[in-house]
């Protein structure tokens, strides 16, 4: 025997919401209703958030695994929904109902919390599965309340067990179901089943055989009760594919998806007649709901600015640690330069960060750059970079080495005389020796220079040529 589902998805707005935070999906595997809560930023965002995760479930699932494998997701879309709270201030107190069918072979595995519901008409008898979790329930199931005063009762919407921010660990109702061919299962949320009588929905499953009719005309039920709430219905009807006559279409595999979770979750109501024509009348301007992404592609969702604030303060803060301890590295750095006339010590780097200077003058030596070599100043107006200060300083010691090879030797004095003066004829004599600088020189010299008829003057008698003349008579010698 080959399990399959016929299914179809519907849902509506209603005639008092202006927006749907209902959600619903319906594939081969996988049925769930899904209602939201938290007002315009909060209900659609929880009901598409536990959607988006359990249609992964939508594949082949082995049997033995079936309950908790649900059990598993659900819980997984439950924190999803309190991450969303925590991380988004807008979204605190959202929350969604769940109840869910998951199909694997010939077995379902049901899990439900809050007060949607699954009904499951089998033998031409619909029954009720689940059991609401609400506070009119409870105090029904302590005999406290009938039937019809629960009907009448003013808190029976308020929900005792929900998925979200209301109940960080939530109990969910779990249990492992046969699928026998035949089965027609309805799953809702309380925007139908509300305001339709159980005889009615019994009524209407076995009239309409198509499960997308049959969801319309349950909507419509609802709708024609006054729709004051957002209004989802799935039916899926169990076939065996090994049963279908020749030329029946087997179902369809593609999966539905409405409400909140679908790219037409803004599609007004289905309503028509007098009641829906009141209520628009009635109707404020709906309010822009919360977007999500979840199921759209094409609009962008709102995210809270703390995460990129955070992550922005943390680049400034990369970005600075790495900007200044660039900074400080450079600032070990050392070069040789020159400010135009001397040999300069430099701290930092030679290049420059725009308009802002990357290093500056520790030392102006004595060296000026005109007593270098050509080839030598122009390295130091290239600057010379060194490792540290004192290779800085081992170059600048070379540098005014260089500087010292380059400039003259300083210029020679002459000596006195030994005991000359001036010689007679206009030199400086040394007692007969050779003139300095173009003197007269010895005796000898005199007399060949007197002998020389080219000097064309009389001879100089030297000092022992000389005739002393006599003392005077009574003059003492």
């Amino acid at each position: 025997m080959s399990i399959a589902l016929r299914y179809a998805a519907r849902s509506d707005v209603g005639l008092v919401r202006s927006n749907n935070q209902d959600s619903g999906y319906a594939g081969s595997h996988l049925l769930v209703v899904a209602d939201g809560m938290g007002g315009h930023a909060g209900g659609d965002v929880a009901s598409s958030v536990a959607i988006g995760r359990l249609a992964q479930l939508d594949s082949e699932t082995p049997a033995s695994d079936i309950v908790a494998t649900l059990e598993e997701s659900v819980l997984e879309a439950n924190q999803e929904i309190l991450r969303r709270a925590r991380d988004e201030p807008q979204l605190r107190g959202l929350g969604t109902t769940i109840t869910a069918l998951l199909r694997a072979e010939g077995k379902f595995a049901l899990a439900h919390i809050g007060d949607s519901r699954a009904y499951l008409l089998r033998e031409d008898e619909t029954t009720q599965v689940t059991k609401d979790h609400t506070f009119v329930q409870r105090l029904l199931d302590e005999g406290r309340l009938t039937e019809e005063e629960a009907e009448r009762h003013p808190q029976r919407s308020v929900l005792m067990r929900v998925l979200g921010d209301v109940d960080a660990d939530p109990e969910l109702d779990l249990s492992l179901r046969p699928a026998h061919p035949g089965d027609r299962w309805m799953l809702c949320s309380d925007g139908l089943s509300g305001l339709v009588s159980l005889d009615t929905i019994d009524a209407t499953l076995k009239e309409i055989e198509d499960p997308g009719a049959c969801a319309e005309a349950l909507i419509q039920l609802a709708l024609k009760g006054g729709g004051p709430d957002n209004i989802t219905c799935i039916i899926a009807d169990v076939v065996d594919l090994d049963e279908l006559t020749r030329g029946e279409e087997a179902p369809s595999t593609a999966p539905q998806i409405v409400g909140s979770a679908a790219r037409n979750r803004h599609a007004p109501t289905a309503a028509s007649g007098p009641a829906a024509k009141a209520a628009a009348l009635t109707r404020e301007e709906p309010d822009v709901p919360y977007e999500d992404e979840d199921f759209s592609e094409d609009e962008p969702p709102r995210r809270s600015p703390w995460p990129a604030l955070v992550a922005l303060m943390l680049l400034i803060a990369v970005l600075g640690g790495v900007l200044w301890g660039g900074y400080a590295w450079s600032q070990r750095q050392y070069y040789v330069g020159s400010d135009g006339t001397n040999v300069v010590l430099y701290q930092g780097l030679s290049q420059d960060l725009g308009p802002i200077s990357m290093s500056e003058p520790v030392e102006v030596t004595d060296i000026a750059l005109e007593d270098l070599p050509e080839v030598t100043r122009q390295q130091v107006e290239s600057t010379i970079s060194a490792s540290d200060r004192a290779s800085a300083e081992q170059i600048i010691a070379r540098l005014e080495q260089v500087a010292l090879s380059t400039q003259d030797p300083p210029a020679l004095t002459p000596a006195p005389s030994d005991a000359g003066g001036a010689s007679d004829a206009g030199g400086a004599s040394d007692d007969g020796g050779a003139s300095d600088a173009g003197g007269a020189g010895d005796a000898d010299d005199a007399d060949d220079a007197g002998d020389d008829p080219a000097q064309g003057a009389d001879p100089v008698p030297s000092r022992t040529d000389r005739t002393i003349p006599p003392p005077d008579e009574g003059e003492e010698t």
